[in-house]
């Protein structure tokens, strides 16, 4: 299934390669857009957790999540590729820290994460290529 072009970004159809307009703005890269969209599922879940964990796993939840597609936005307009690759290994430790807290979640019986792991799942195939991708001349 074909995604629909979102601001000049190349499709996401498995075997499909095609040429792209570098990125201007982190909202152009594609893992920022996963990310992001998976941080307000992430909300919508954590919305339903008991009161008495709002000041807990609800803040530790949503704190992590929302860093890894704000450690994406940082590192994008940083110059080296060190502080660039640092940047994307603080966002993929962010999403294993989530990744625990999913589980948490599920095994206190506070919601139904089944649809978040997909997506943890594909923004950490993501973050990983562009991690790379990063240490790649030209790409």
């Amino acid at each position: 299934m074909r995604e629909n072009f979102v601001r000049g970004v190349r499709s996401q159809e498995p075997g499909v390669r095609s040429h792209r307009a570098p990125a201007r703005t982190f909202e152009d890269l594609i893992v920022w857009q996963k990310a992001h969209g998976w941080v307000l599922e992430t909300y919508r879940l954590s919305d339903g957790f008991p009161s008495g964990e709002l000041y807990g796993l609800t803040a530790q939840l949503r704190r992590a999540a929302v860093s890894v597609p704000a450690n994406i936005a940082e590192g994008f307009k940083k110059i080296g590729v060190a502080d660039k690759r640092r940047f994307m290994n603080i966002a993929q430790g962010s999403l294993e820290e989530c990744r625990y807290y999913l589980f948490l979640a599920r095994d206190l019986g506070y919601g139904d994460v089944g649809r978040l792991l997909p997506q943890l799942e594909e923004v950490s195939r993501l973050l990983h290529a562009y991690a790379r991708a990063i240490e790649t001349p030209g790409s």
